[in-house]
């Protein structure tokens, strides 16, 4: 499995890249990343104007304490090459490529970075928001093993697959199985995977349960559609005291000279495995990136 770098990715805020005061705002939000939509936020009337302004905020930002991505309209759009090659230009963190519906969707983009990006700094993130792509989950997954994909997170799109499976409303509950399947192929092959996003975002309990379902699901983070819900998504994301804590006295467990070979130890009446000393350094090493966030 290919070995990728932890990052704190618990709110993650979608951006219409035309709205020019919600662009500008993005480098005071205590949100993990943004991603600046060039796609479905944006009128057809307004991409080559949301270009420009992409490429004027990057080059005045050339760096940022979040995450930053762009979503591009498809390659095999009017407005997908263009969209790329602006993209490509302001050099983010990672292009997110939507509507990805099998492996080549995401070959071919990493294909064009290759030709300016030898040092693979610009990833490849994947919207799955179509039937075709929950059919191909496990090998679009996979695909983030093979050298050169760039592949690093892939995204529920759950406003268009709820559209596409033709269900009366938008309960995210009626979608669990599918996300569970997203959750599952993502891990099988180390990639972070967030979940969609919550479109009440005057509904703070609503959402408030929503993303506790979503962590007990396994997802890293949330997509999120308001500046108000980031708060909410790195509480409920992210590392708590008393889950630090845990952790702690689990590699503290472990460092005793009496346990330090052992697989399975005893701490506090349960029984703690070597597997939980993995999980509990890698809470550790999250809840570090929080604190210095």
């Amino acid at each position: 499995m290919t070995k990728r770098p932890l990052r704190l990715r618990r709110s993650v805020l979608y951006v219409p890249a035309s709205n020019e005061k919600a662009v500008a705002k993005t480098v005071s939000l205590p949100c993990d990343a943004v991603i600046y939509d060039l796609e479905d936020a944006v009128a057809p009337a307004a991409k080559e104007e949301a270009r420009e302004r992409l490429r004027d905020h990057f080059k005045a930002n050339p760096e940022s304490r979040c995450e930053r991505v762009i979503r591009i309209n498809s390659l095999s759009s009017a407005f997908g090459p263009e969209d790329f090659l602006a993209a490509r230009a302001c050099k983010p963190d990672a292009i997110l490529i939507p509507k990805v519906d099998m492996p080549r969707d995401i070959a071919d983009v990493a294909d064009m970075l290759a030709e300016t990006d030898a040092a693979d700094a610009i990833r490849l993130w994947a919207m799955m928001e179509t039937p075709k792509a929950f059919l191909n989950v496990g090998q679009i997954a996979e695909w983030g093993e093979t050298p050169g994909s760039r592949l690093d997170c892939l995204v529920a799109g759950t406003n268009d697959l709820a559209k596409d499976l033709r269900l009366p409303g938008r309960d995210h509950a009626v979608l669990m199985p599918l996300m569970a399947d997203l959750v599952l192929s993502a891990r099988a092959f180390g990639l972070d995977v967030l979940d969609g996003v919550f479109n009440a975002f005057r509904d703070d309990d609503g959402f408030r349960s929503e993303c506790g379902r979503s962590v007990a699901m396994g997802f890293d983070g949330k997509t999120l559609i308001h500046p108000g819900q980031i708060a909410v998504a790195n509480e409920i994301f992210g590392i708590s005291e008393a889950r630090e804590a845990e952790a702690n006295a689990i590699v503290e467990a472990f460092e005793r000279p009496e346990n330090r070979d052992a697989g399975v130890i005893g701490l506090d009446g349960r029984m703690v495995e070597r597997l939980h000393l993995e999980e509990a350094r890698r809470t550790l090493a999250l809840a570090a990136l929080q604190q210095g966030g």
